[in-house]
């Protein structure tokens, strides 16, 4: 037997609470440890890398030099099916494991020497296995953070006073004071009662004698023993408010009875974790209105993304661009190596190459019986893209939360990181075949004198306007109350000749007319219905039908001619401020009421770029304004920089993640108050801004190029690719689907395939009515 001669000269350390331990799929593709091989988790930098034919495992060993791994294999228990739980909105948690639903066996392999198990291993060794298996996994830490962002103090934790500790001195191990539970302990922080937690929660058993103790002595604060971590993260709960808490002074707190929290050591899981694992288990349902049974199809460009929790949004916009040829060309590499990068779960171009992979291989795409559905339909598993989302949301107040969120939104996030990033000749931006520009026409109304405009832009937003149907009578039952409106109608909106107020530099007239045409456009249209209304200062969603159509959509009568000889253009203005970045936050919170562009940026400039709500009141109060519409004059704040805080670098490293180089990234940080968002959008806007050494002819960051994006050509045709619906009355709640033409495998013509998360189901007979319905319409030129 060959024997391993790296196991005894190790130099092997547990992770830390900050270390991202990556056991549960590899980081360079969807393989995971359900597969046959497993998972060859790395001991010193405890990346995961698939143990089967790929070999991303054995390929990071080659590339870091680290020899030692952790095979985890894990196979599924044969169990009755359970009904799906209800899901929950607060804690209500039924014990439950992963050791009720599978077996899971490890073995210490060197991919080095060879050796597929390595029979003696050192006990720092075993206590870095041990360690690393309880450890959270990538995923579920992500998810923790996340959910726990939201978790803030009481005033009964910021007032708290505790009594006398003499004779109090908790030690381990402790148990409850009213029975012998040495498990789902609660130490109450007012007098130091150690009591067992409730029978629902955490996964064990519980007498609630802890909240038996609260209510007799009115005692509110309470912190579960063994959630504690020397970082000063634990489980905080107050009675009194009935919800989970923070503690800022937790460390103190503890003090008084006896526990150093530099000596703690989380050994339980925590109520955020408990909570996360049940709301997963949420099987959501595939219905049709008129009963149908959906039939699910299976195969290469026809895989399911499983829900992380309301990142249904997510999901629908990424199947509809790696539906696309230019996404599919950039990514999908089969038979190229991943990219070379330390952290292949922080590496955009890398993550984005395991999205496309996974989404278009079809080695993924199966059957999963066992998967718990209580269905007789079999769906698939589908992938789970949680160091996607995570890296794409990182420093992003919307995305980096496990809260619902607009699909259009993250569509315009995602076209941004993706320019910003590295591309070259031989794998151009797929972004730029979304790009094309509007041409506005600006006439004084006096001296007829012309100025032309030229934009570039990767989508349109257009309004739908709401006309109600004249025999609609309020009532039980009712739910059609509004006239069908043709898409062509809305363009035409969007194209309209209106009137501003603007000052001509020939003649002083203070009145123009002012028409936005297409100089040209793209090989791929996003078009944005936007059907709101805001009542009470919440925008509210309207079910307002648009026709679209089975012909192709003819957009050559919105093509602009440019000047013609008989026009004279206006003298150029004098040199006008540089450019206004408006805070992102705010500004697509205010698209999202569905109010225009050039309101949101000058409401955003005349209160301070920085209060959604101040600039909310602006437009309100503004809308009667003849001038409210007119452009808004370029501005900009310096780019001088702001200092550097203390998590500077961090953000700078962000940036540098999506292929910003370090120097731009810095720059674009200092003149964006150090906002990561904000500073992408500056990134987005400055492409032409000097930063670290030019970038080579062969790799360049993408962003808008001084070419015209683009075609003029005519006819300018479009066919109905796919479409983003949404259903509920806001797009921070309900659910989102996707609709996107496919050719199958023996099918003639393309179908219409329904993904919803990880079911992905071959859809006709409600594809009409969606189209009508749909939040996002994606067009391809014929």
């Amino acid at each position: 037997m060959m024997a391993c001669v790296h196991i005894a000269s190790a130099d092997l350390s547990p992770p830390t609470v900050n270390q991202s331990v990556y056991r549960e799929d590899c980081t360079q593709c969807f393989d995971s440890i359900d597969n046959d091989a497993g998972l060859n988790v790395c001991l010193h930098c405890f990346n995961g890398g698939c143990a089967g034919e790929r070999g991303h495992g054995a390929l990071h060993t080659r590339r870091h030099g680290h020899p030692l791994a952790l095979n985890i294999k894990r196979t599924r228990k044969q169990v009755e099916r359970a009904e799906p739980p209800v899901k929950m909105s607060k804690l209500a948690i039924e014990a439950s494991s992963e050791d009720d639903q599978y077996d899971v066996a490890t073995k210490v392999v060197c991919l080095e020497c060879g050796v597929d198990k390595v029979e003696e291993c050192s006990p720092k060794v075993l206590e870095v296995v041990d360690k690393l298996m309880q450890a959270p996994t990538f995923s579920r830490k992500e998810e923790v953070k996340a959910w726990e962002q939201e978790l803030t103090p009481c005033e009964h934790t910021l007032t708290l006073e505790q009594g006398s500790n003499q004779g109090i001195r908790i030690r381990e191990p402790s148990k409850c004071y009213g029975c012998d539970l040495q498990e789902n302990l609660w130490l109450c922080l007012e007098c130091g009662t150690v009591g067992c937690g409730r029978a629902q929660f955490g996964g064990v058993g519980g007498n609630s004698h802890a909240l038996a103790h609260s209510t007799e002595k009115s005692h509110s604060v309470a912190v579960k023993l063994r959630s504690i971590t020397p970082e000063g993260s634990a489980d905080i709960y107050c009675y009194t408010c009935n919800d989970e808490k923070t503690d800022p002074e937790l460390a103190q707190h503890i003090s008084h009875w006896g526990l150093n929290i530099a000596e703690q050591e989380k050994t339980e899981k925590s109520l955020t974790e408990l909570q996360i694992e049940q709301n997963l288990k949420w099987d959501f349902s595939m219905t049709s209105d008129d009963g149908k049974v959906l039939n699910p199809v299976f195969g290469p460009e026809l895989t399911g993304l499983k829900n992380l929790g309301n990142s249904c949004y997510m999901a629908s916009v990424l199947q509809c661009l790696f539906s696309l040829p230019e996404f599919k060309n950039r990514y999908f590499k089969p038979n190229e190596e991943p990219p070379t990068s330390p952290t292949p779960a922080e590496d955009l171009e890398t993550q984005l190459r395991k999205i496309a992979d996974g989404l278009l291989s079809g080695r993924y795409s199966v059957p999963d019986a066992a998967g718990g559905s209580n269905s007789d339909v079999v769906y698939q598993h589908g992938i789970s893209p949680s160091m996607f989302k995570h890296l794409i949301g990182r420093g992003h107040p919307e995305f980096s939360t496990m809260r619902q969120q607009d699909a259009f939104e993250l569509l315009l996030h995602l076209f941004k990181i993706i320019s910003v990033s590295p591309h070259s000749t031989q794998t151009p931006n797929p972004v730029e075949s979304f790009r094309f520009a509007v041409e506005q026409r600006l006439q004084c109304t006096s001296c007829r004198k012309v100025r032309y405009k030229v934009d570039e832009q990767d989508n349109i937003s257009v309004t739908v306007p709401a006309i109600r149907l004249n025999h609609f009578m309020p009532g039980p039952g009712t739910d059609k109350m509004w006239e069908t409106v043709p898409l062509k109608t809305c363009i035409d909106m969007f194209t309209r000749e209106e009137n501003v107020e603007l000052t001509c530099s020939g003649c002083g007239n203070k009145n123009f007319s002012k028409r936005s045409l297409f100089k040209t456009l793209p090989q791929n249209l996003v078009v944005n219905a936007r059907r709101w209304e805001v009542v009470n200062y919440v925008p509210m969603k309207l079910d307002i039908p648009v026709e679209v159509g089975k012909e192709p959509l003819d957009l050559t009568q919105y093509l602009s001619l440019g000047k013609q000889d008989n026009e004279e253009l206006l003298a150029d203005d004098a040199e006008s401020e540089p450019e206004f970045v408006p805070n992102s936050e705010a500004y697509a919170a205010l698209l999202g009421m569905g109010f225009p562009e050039n309101r949101v940026k000058k409401a955003l400039h005349n209160t301070g770029n920085s209060d959604q709500e101040a600039a909310l009141n602006w437009i309100l109060a503004h809308m009667d304004d003849p001038s409210i519409d007119e452009p808004m004059a370029s501005t900009t704040r310096s780019a001088t920089g702001a200092p550097k805080p203390s998590d500077g670098d961090d953000k700078i490293s962000q940036l540098a993640d999506m292929g910003i180089p370090h120097d731009k990234a810095e720059k674009a940080l200092g003149a964006t108050d150090w906002d990561v968002t904000r500073a992408l959008d500056w990134v987005f806007s400055h492409p032409d801004e000097p930063a670290a050494p030019e970038p080579s002819a062969a790799t360049t960051s993408s962003a808008p190029s001084t070419a015209v994006p683009g075609s003029n050509q005519k006819p300018a045709l479009f066919d109905l690719q796919s479409i983003v619906c949404h259903k509920g009355t806001s797009v921070h709640a309900g659910h989102y689907v996707a609709f996107i033409r496919k050719h199958l495998p023996a099918e003639s013509e393309p179908k219409w395939i329904l993904f919803n998360d990880e079911k992905v189901v071959a859809e006709a007979g409600d594809v009409e009515e969606m189209k009508q319905f749909a939040y996002i319409y994606i067009f391809r030129r014929v």
